[in-house]
């Protein structure tokens, strides 16, 4: 278990990468892999069980899929910090013939990497398939899987949420980044999807609201309860409330940086906010 220092720090340094990452080759989703950070440093760093030996099929360990991989940015960051893969590799990200590419790919062998996400929408399909494996296996791990807000317009999701539910898939734990922000402006503006909780729990899943989603004990908490809620016939889902941009004050409470690189100047600027912990690649 890490302390919430350790858990601060080690986001703190992702956050340093990320900007770095996205700035390097003037391209990339800084916004949303800024909101997502402090989940995926505390589902990495404390809350899963898992091997940095990758194997595709994770026996016997816990599992996790990116669904909106456009926010590789954090991921990347996160796996290289994690151990499966040097933080040097980090300094490749987007180029040609890079293992680290806009969107994760598997064709690469990318450990930590388990579903190519270039098509949104199609991560909880995946994760649901994983889980009812797991138990066919008589595999007790857990499943995650983390889902953009906006993505959840795309209506394959809701095929997967409704089998999930109508089969008990009850060792899956989805995430949705809560953020009402998506590349056009605001979820509410370009596509209204109403009250998520009672859309997941008339689906028949258990539903968790974090309001709090980059504070880290916040998090830890959250993650808890959600696994004490597993095994009890129902999938369970967390909304967790993110801010875009999170830890860099000219990017927060804006779309604007959904899929905007800093120029150097406002890299200077995010790095300051943001000084060194665990050394830069």
């Amino acid at each position: 278990m890490s302390t919430t220092q350790q858990l601060q720090d080690f986001a703190q340094q992702v956050r340093r990468d990320i900007v770095r990452m996205v700035h390097a080759v003037n391209s990339g989703h800084p916004g949303g892999s800024l909101g997502c950070n402090e989940f995926l440093t505390v589902l990495y760093q404390d809350t899963m069980k898992y091997s940095t030996d990758f194997t595709m099929d994770g026996k016997d360990e816990d599992v996790f899929f990116l669904s909106n991989g456009h926010i590789s940015p954090v991921f990347y960051s996160v796996l290289a910090r994690s151990g499966f893969f040097p933080v040097s590799e980090l300094a490749t990200f987007r180029l040609l013939n890079s293992r680290l590419q806009g969107h994760p790919t598997t064709h690469e062998g990318l450990p930590g990497v388990r579903i190519a996400s270039g098509s949104l929408g199609q991560g909880m399909s995946v994760a649901l398939g994983a889980a009812q494996a797991k138990k066919l296996n008589g595999d007790t791990r857990l499943v995650y899987s983390l889902h953009g807000d906006g993505e959840l317009q795309e209506g394959q999701n809701w095929e997967a949420i409704m089998y999930a539910a109508g089969k008990n898939v009850d060792n899956l734990i989805a995430t949705i980044d809560y953020n009402g922000q998506q590349i056009d402006g605001s979820t509410d503006h370009v596509m209204p999807m109403g009250d998520l909780k009672a859309k997941f729990e008339a689906f028949g899943w258990i539903v968790l609201e974090v309001e709090k989603g980059n504070d880290i004990d916040t998090i830890k908490a959250s993650l808890a309860e959600a696994k004490s809620l597993t095994g009890n016939g129902k999938p369970v889902c967390i909304l967790l409330k993110t801010e875009m941009g999170n830890g860099i004050d000219f990017m927060m409470g804006t779309h604007a940086w959904h899929g905007k690189a800093p120029s150097d100047a406002q890299l200077e600027d995010a790095l300051a906010q943001n000084p060194e912990t665990l050394g830069d690649y």
